[in-house]
């Protein structure tokens, strides 16, 4: 993508969801697609994080309003620091609001920042989230590989977005969404393999979820011995 289109692409982004942050917890969307994602993503975690011992550190880009670091927080998981990034400051401040309830242990920080410039030191995290965002990021690629820098040896990326590799899912989110939403790429299944393949990723899965509103999960690891 050109230099001049990624950049109105992102602004485009920016200020529709910028526009969106007051109204988003209460968007159809939170019921239908974002929290199965987020418990999708639970569920993941407490998978993998079932047999090891000690606590993670979590970081999720595109946050949103910050519902998804809040779960975290609420959990049983052992979430030592939970950082919530996000493209507009708006949903930023209003991720920040709704700490004062759902944060009593002041787990949670949220940064507003730039998915293909990560303000993080490498190795930071043992894992990274993104959820239903990945398809307005115009150099995807760019993104996984910045991605896994910031994760430790033996920790994992996880990236949900829309499953478009059938036909309710190419109506949805090739056709529909696509044209909303404008500038908008939903990678597909064999795509997303690839970006994770040539970021260094090993072992990486995915799995399907949702009908309706057709999403996929998938879950890459950096080699314990990396670095």
């Amino acid at each position: 993508m050109m230099i001049q289109d990624a950049r109105t692409t992102k602004k485009l982004a920016k200020d529709t969801f910028e526009a969106w942050a007051e109204t988003y917890d209460h968007s159809l969307l939170n019921y239908f697609l974002f929290r199965p994602s987020y418990y999708t993503f639970l569920e993941e975690i407490a998978r993998w994080r079932a047999d090891l011992d000690g606590p993670f550190n979590i970081l999720d880009i595109g946050c949103g309003t910050g519902t998804f670091p809040c779960m975290i927080a609420l959990s049983n998981l052992d979430a030592r620091h939970i950082v919530g990034l996000d493209y507009a400051m708006e949903m930023c401040q209003q991720a920040a609001r709704k700490l004062q309830r759902f944060d009593p242990d002041h787990l949670v920080s949220f940064v507003n920042g730039d998915s293909e410039h990560l303000p993080f030191p490498d190795a930071m995290f043992d894992i990274v989230t993104c959820a239903n965002s990945f398809h307005h990021y115009p150099h995807q690629q760019v993104v996984v590989s910045e991605m896994r820098r910031l994760i430790r040896p033996g920790g994992r990326l996880m990236i949900i977005d829309g499953f478009r590799d059938n036909a309710i899912g190419w109506v949805v989110f090739d056709v529909v969404i696509a044209a909303i939403e404008k500038s908008v790429h939903h990678a597909p299944w064999t795509t997303m393999r690839s970006y994770f393949e040539q970021a260094g990723f090993s072992e990486i899965y995915h799995r399907k979820f949702n009908f309706l509103f057709p999403a996929f999960i998938t879950v890459g690891s950096v080699p314990a011995h990396d670095g």
